[in-house]
């Protein structure tokens, strides 16, 4: 008979349970499951284990010749035994155990239950599915109650657990960084900066108060490894929210603990933290043009969407209402830099799909929980899904995940960044796929990341999406022969298929059309030759660009020739923002002495008027103007041109 490990039970338990394990009956199992249930609620234990129960619900076996403990009561007894037995362990190191006051012992019993049923939580989070959001909130909700009373605990009975428990600096450290990572984790899953914000604020509170300054006295290097990484997430959160300054610190910081682990454990991952170190100072320096103070300090910009970034529309026009709801970002190029599955590129996008976050500390609501009735401020960003390298099934399920969610009214982004596939130049085409398109990721074509090429000469390449084509690839224009199928309004919007030679060496920066959508003025700058500018010019500047972006909005909204489809998405800010700078983006290369052959502009599906809009004589002023503002008037030509 499979008993359950000793638990710390009255006898009238172990008593209902024998009866229960020998008798048929299913009453003594209900019996039995209902007086553990009364000692936990007694006990104060109620919360912490009831989630168990429910997440191992309760089934009556009818006994056969071998009786079965019910999997609710093994899962009861394996956390029971599991904690008392490090409590005992801990409770005796510090001295006879009948010595300990009551009050004391139970405070440290429920510090060890919070622990470990904290850490149960967390690693079931793995567990969750990465797209969707109704199977995971209430989980999140759950987590981030049990990790708040955990970290109010520690706090109330710090003297308690120091001196009982021994409770370490570091193993505080380590409760926060996880509640760092639940909010991280929140945010990329919710798209709300405000969570950014709460992981910066916990990932702080730990470097600030040293919690982790006495790891390296310990001959642990597992504890080293968890400090490390621990720099590797805060990095990733700066990054994120723009704070360059402590960028720079956090990786002079790892750079010496790095240097300091490899000197004491001679560990074979050395190469790999390296390579972090790496490739943050690549992520920060990827921006081509520097924007300074007076004194020469690099003043830092931010890209997201600010109160008044998106041009507003005129009084009575009508556009249509539709909602940017969600949006794959997807990141496939093999040389572009990156840091933790983040593209320059995917940086760059997620940034101009968000609004500019605000101080909401204290008026964020738990998450996982009901939001308050009270009509929000400004609407809230749209959800994404960050992709990097993602195979073709792994695109496919979210991009169906995404539509599955998808509210009435609401609009779909998709964004791809990815290696292009050449169009066959056969002339008896067998369809779409011979025009060409953009490769995934392939798990079983790569061996120590280079790609196998033993595929037959007859078959096609399977791991490719299509008809359409990559940033900054170099592909033919692939959506000529697009049809819209559904009669939903569908726009496009491509890069151009060729760069010229000046420009190329620039890819592994990142793709020029996607700072164009991005930064805009810093992507006018690059092709104007220049790498840094004065914040007062700046500024200057920017206020221009606003009037461009105001008179480019005009533009569209008064063409009589446009597709209705540009006009049914121009009710959203995000998506009237990035429409906008792509004609300024399309403007400027046309404009541009070095982009001279027809590739190397961005073209869009619906095609635009381009007399109306791209080549408009009003716009192509502005731009001259601008250039005269940055004194680089010389690099644009002065004639107004009418054929390409």
């Amino acid at each position: 008979v499979p008993l359950p490990e000793i638990l710390d039970l009255p006898f009238s338990c172990f008593a209902h349970l024998f009866l229960a394990l020998f008798s048929p009956c299913v009453f003594c199992w209900v019996n039995f499951i209902w007086r553990c249930l009364e000692y936990l609620k007694e006990s104060n234990l109620w919360e912490i284990c009831m989630f168990d129960l429910f997440r191992y619900p309760c089934k009556i076996i009818m006994l056969k010749p071998v009786c079965r403990v019910p999997s609710c009561i093994q899962s009861m007894s394996f956390l029971f035994s599991r904690t008392e037995f490090a409590l005992k362990e801990i409770m005796s190191s510090g001295g006879a155990e009948d010595d300990i006051p009551q009050g004391e012992r139970k405070t440290v019993t429920d510090f060890c239950y919070l622990l470990d049923k904290s850490k149960q939580l967390f690693n079931g989070l793995r567990d969750l599915p990465q797209y969707g959001q109704k199977q995971w909130q209430s989980y999140f909700g759950r987590t981030f109650d049990v990790y708040t009373k955990l970290w109010k605990f520690q706090q109330q009975h710090r003297q308690v657990l120091d001196n009982r428990y021994g409770l370490k600096r570091w193993q505080i450290g380590e409760i926060a960084s996880k509640i760092g990572q639940l909010y991280y984790h929140y945010y990329l899953r919710t798209s709300e900066t405000s969570y950014l914000n709460e992981a910066f604020s916990f990932y702080s509170a730990i470097r600030q108060r040293s919690y982790y300054s006495q790891v390296n006295k310990e001959d642990r290097p597992e504890l080293v490894v968890k400090k490390l990484r621990y720099y590797a997430r805060f990095i990733v959160v700066c990054l994120l929210l723009n704070k360059m300054d402590v960028v720079k610190d956090l990786v002079k910081e790892l750079s010496d603990e790095i240097e300091d682990y490899t000197h004491r454990f001679n560990t074979e991952d050395q190469v790999e933290w390296n390579l972090v170190l790496q490739e943050v100072a690549a992520f920060v320096e990827a921006d081509p043009v520097m924007v300074l103070n007076d004194d020469n300090t690099i003043v830092i910009t931010s890209n997201r969407l600010a109160e008044t970034g998106a041009p507003l529309l005129e009084q009575g026009m009508i556009v249509g209402q539709l909602t940017l709801a969600d949006a794959l970002i997807i990141g496939n190029c093999n040389n572009q830099v990156k840091f933790s599955e983040l593209t320059v590129d995917m940086f760059r996008m997620l940034q101009a799909l968000e609004r500019e976050p605000m101080n909401l500390a204290s008026q964020m609501n738990k998450p996982g929980m009901q939001e308050s009735t009270e009509k929000p401020a400004r609407r809230e960003n749209p959800h994404k899904y960050l992709l990097y390298k993602p195979t073709f099934s792994q695109l496919y399920t979210f991009l169906a995940a995404a539509f599955k969610e998808l509210p009435a009214n609401s609009v779909l982004l998709i964004y791809l960044s990815a290696t292009g596939v050449f169009p066959s130049g056969r002339s008896d085409s067998e369809g779409p796929y011979d025009f060409g398109g953009v490769l995934t990721n392939s798990n079983r074509d790569m061996i120590n990341g280079d790609a196998i090429h033993k595929r037959s000469q007859s078959y096609k390449e399977m791991h490719w999406f299509q008809p359409t084509r990559q940033n900054d690839d170099v592909l033919t224009v692939l959506l000529q022969n697009f049809t819209n199928l559904f009669g939903q309004p569908l726009v496009c919007l491509l890069s151009p298929t060729a760069y010229p030679k000046a420009l190329q060496d620039q890819s592994q920066r990142g793709s020029l059309f996607t700072l164009f959508l991005n930064n805009p003025l810093m992507a006018f700058l690059f092709v104007s030759g220049l790498s840094s500018m004065r914040r007062g010019l700046w500024e200057k500047c920017q206020d221009y660009l606003r009037k461009i972006n105001r008179d480019i909005a005009q533009l569209l909204t008064h063409s009589r020739s446009i597709d209705q489809a540009f006009l049914q998405f121009f009710g959203d800010e995000f998506l009237r923002l990035l429409l906008t700078r792509f004609v300024f983006c399309s403007a400027t290369m046309r404009m541009h002495k070095i982009f001279r052959e027809t590739r190397n502009y961005p073209e869009t599906y619906p095609q635009l008027p381009r007399d109306e809009t791209v080549e408009n004589p009003h716009l192509q002023k502005h731009i001259l103007e601008l250039a005269s503002i940055l004194d680089v008037r010389n690099v644009f030509l002065e004639n107004t041109i009418d054929d390409y």
